[in-house]
């Protein structure tokens, strides 16, 4: 594959995110708008500074006029995008790659998702036609399977297992409750995750995300201009997207402990950013922690941890807000659930406060380079999404 990137091409001048949670008072217009406003503010900029508009959602909301309408843009391009869970890094892709060929000087990217007085509860949604073969079952059950083919190979027994899924759990709650803008502000004993009431053995409650609305959002422009508008920009180091053939269920040699997509799409990234050692060179991350499994799995899939130990990592505290390459120091999809248009731009937020000084109680010390990651689907059929960013060029 032909991936060159556009490293240190593009920089983010400016971020806005709005808390996630139950917006019972707010539709996506009202999301949209305040993410908006919060980054343009940010970048010290006008509305009509920006050139172009990159949306993400998946279901709230259908063509340009979803952003433009509320925000009175001027007949100026928006382009809506939808890529499962990964759709508001989908509409960062988009603007930067816009910006860095030289078509706009300026673009917002912008995710906002309403689930929460949807009428129905969770992601269920009308099925696009198909022929009838596809799976039918629902996202816990599907990434329940990682968890005992993960225990299985590596050689833990279930309780044993059910710790670590725990302990990350605890992790990203305790990292939430540093967090104003999370949905969930408040730690979780050990106890209560485990002990949670299962909705696909060996997952219970607290190893689920949640359902909520939010939006959050970005404004870039080219690398070389952005300390017109900003002391302390970041800077896209990498940005690779890959939907994978859909085999895993079909392949007799699929385990279930990877995502394959996911290590295709690290690959690319670390192969566009220069990352040779990603455990070591990466100072944080922000990974799509839909299920506990999942991060599990996603330590290996992005190099963070060799193969069969990563659950040992966890154990040893790697992963935590203070440890050696702290995971999801924001609180990750358990603290705030996951609007799925808004995650993605979400864990960037995320990026952008922390290399600039100002993620509070849960400032990391002197971070230089971030991932994010989302993937969309289920295992072994999904899509993929990684980025690198720094707080320098070079």
């Amino acid at each position: 594959m032909a991936s060159r990137g556009i490293k240190d091409r593009v920089a983010i001048i400016g971020m806005g995110c709005t808390k996630f949670g139950e917006h019972w008072d707010k539709g996506p217009e009202d999301l949209l708008v305040d993410a908006a406003y919060q980054a343009y503010e940010s970048a010290g900029v006008e509305p009509n500074d920006v050139d172009a508009y990159w949306l993400g959602t998946m279901g709230s909301g259908i063509s340009g006029l979803t952003l433009s309408e509320p925000l009175k843009i001027q007949y100026k391009p928006v382009t809506r995008v939808e890529n499962m869970c990964a759709t508001g890094s989908e509409a960062l892709r988009q603007a930067c790659y816009a910006v860095a060929s030289g078509a706009f000087d300026m673009a917002m990217a912008i995710g906002v998702e309403k689930l929460k007085d949807s009428g129905y509860s969770g992601l269920v949604m009308s099925a696009p036609p198909n022929d009838g073969t596809e799976g039918s079952m629902t996202a816990p059950a599907s990434f329940s399977l990682l968890a005992p083919a993960y225990f299985k190979k590596y050689g833990l027994d279930p309780d044993k297992g059910k710790d670590v899924l725990t302990r990350i759990a605890w992790k990203n709650h305790k990292n939430g409750a540093k967090n104003p803008k999370a949905q969930f502000q408040k730690e979780v004993s050990l106890e209560t995750i485990k002990n949670s009431p299962k909705i696909a053995d060996p997952l219970g409650i607290m190893d689920c995300s949640g359902v909520s609305d939010g939006s959050a959002a970005a404004i870039v422009v080219r690398a070389e201009d952005a300390h017109k508008y900003c002391k302390n920009p970041i800077y896209i180091k990498a940005l690779s997207f890959i939907a994978g053939p859909a085999e895993g269920p079909l392949s007799q040699d699929y385990d279930f402990t990877t995502f394959r997509e996911v290590v295709a799409t690290a690959k690319d990234a670390y192969a566009q950013a220069g990352i040779t050692d990603p455990r070591k060179q990466i100072s944080m991350a922000e990974v799509h922690d839909c299920f506990t499994p999942t991060e599990l799995v996603l330590y290996e899939d992005l190099g963070f941890s060799p193969r069969g130990t990563a659950w040992q990592d966890v154990m040893d505290g790697f992963f935590d807000l203070e440890g050696k390459l702290p995971v999801n120091p924001d609180g990750g999809l358990k603290s705030f659930g996951h609007p799925i248009g808004a995650s993605g731009l979400r864990m960037m937020y995320e990026m952008w406060l922390q290399m600039r000084g100002e993620a509070g109680q849960r400032q990391i010390k002197n971070p230089k380079v971030g991932l994010t990651h989302n993937l969309g689907g289920a295992p072994g059929r999904c899509v993929s999404f990684v980025s690198v960013v720094g707080s320098q060029v070079g």
